[in-house]
């Protein structure tokens, strides 16, 4: 280990960027309200990056900074911002980053396109007959989430309750979103982008290793994820 009091070293971490074609306060903060509504134990405190690609305005950073720690997320800095952008949110303290391949292909999706189906089934499980397609996503309040097939990659279900997966779960799987760490994830063929309960989430990377192509059972166990084979 070094003997120096300060290191600095280059790191990558997982961000959530935030791509929206109305940067208004007012537009924003309807949109984002419906989305954090949906998983608010996910997204609490969850660094943001702004995507300013299809940006037609000049944002007021400094006010899109307030609301954003309002909502209790933070706003870590921008991507895809042209030259008089970068200089304004570096004005505003944000960082000014460069926009990845990967970013780069859902940057002309606005928010409102991921979300196709939002059910409120304050008892009975939701059941979804069908594959979940890339861009879906399926939330069922209060209770279970259940998916007669596969979730594609880029789609997203989240429940409140637990999620059973009779198929390949190679999207975004999120339960016990309203903050319950008792609820799990339970899919017959894990290949997933993220896994996340009541907060705790797993990266693509994380998970490929012993259980990743097998039936499995996600749950958490002293605050920490753990995958055990579904028997």
């Amino acid at each position: 280990m070094s003997d120096q009091l300060l290191e600095l070293k280059g790191s990558l971490f997982p961000l959530s960027v935030l791509s929206c074609k109305g940067l208004s306060i007012s537009s924003l903060q309807q949109q984002l309200s419906q989305k954090l509504a949906q998983a608010p134990a996910f997204f609490y405190q969850a660094p943001i990056i702004l995507n300013l690609t299809d940006c037609q305005q000049v944002p007021d950073f400094n006010a899109i900074k307030q609301l954003f720690s309002e909502l209790k997320l933070v706003l870590v800095g921008v991507c895809g911002a042209n030259t008089e952008l970068k200089q304004l949110a570096q004005q505003a303290g944000l960082a000014a980053l460069q926009l990845g391949k990967e970013t780069k292909s859902n940057a002309t999706k606005p928010i409102e396109s991921v979300t196709e189906t939002v059910v409120n089934i304050p008892m009975d499980s939701k059941i979804v007959e069908q594959a979940v397609r890339s861009g879906q996503q399926i939330y069922a309040k209060g209770t279970d989430l259940i998916i007669k097939g596969t979730v594609g990659a880029g789609a997203e279900v989240i429940a409140d309750g637990n999620i059973h997966i009779y198929g390949t779960l190679r999207g975004k799987a999120i339960a016990g979103a309203a903050g319950d760490n008792s609820k799990r994830i339970y899919c017959y063929n894990l290949q997933a982008e993220l896994i996340s309960i009541a907060g705790n989430y797993w990266l693509s990377e994380s998970l490929q290793g012993e259980f990743w192509g097998k039936p499995s059972c996600i749950k958490l166990q002293d605050d920490q994820l753990v995958l055990a084979e579904l028997v």
